[in-house]
């Protein structure tokens, strides 16, 4: 288990629900991974970000998916790419990515609380 942190911490890291609406292969990446780009609504608009999720994903299983995602991180350098949001995951019994997804249909652009 992580360190305890306060609910004001919590409150500090905004997840929010995003559609992806691009997603190809990542050949430059040192791990297979692909590039996506996600549209989190009028708020926040559209986002890249590259991901480690080729184990249980295809770039055409992606586009429409609806994701969970941290906006807040400040743009990290991931090879050619600068990925502006991290898409969030839980690992499978092997260790590999399954993306956490609302388990209903709701608007894009939706907190997380």
């Amino acid at each position: 288990m992580s360190d305890e942190i306060s609910f004001d911490d919590f409150l500090k890291v905004d997840i929010r629900v995003g559609q992806v609406v691009e997603a190809e292969e990542f050949p430059e990446a040192r791990k297979p991974a692909y590039k996506m780009r996600i549209d989190f609504g009028p708020e926040i608009g559209l986002k890249k970000t590259s991901a480690q999720i080729t184990k249980h994903y295809t770039p055409e299983t992606l586009v429409g998916k609806r994701v969970m995602a941290v906006v807040n991180f400040p743009p990290r350098q991931i090879g050619p790419v600068m990925s502006e949001v991290l898409t969030l995951g839980v690992p499978d019994e092997d260790g590999e990515v399954v993306l956490l997804t609302p388990d209903k249909d709701v608007p894009i652009g939706g907190r997380l609380y």
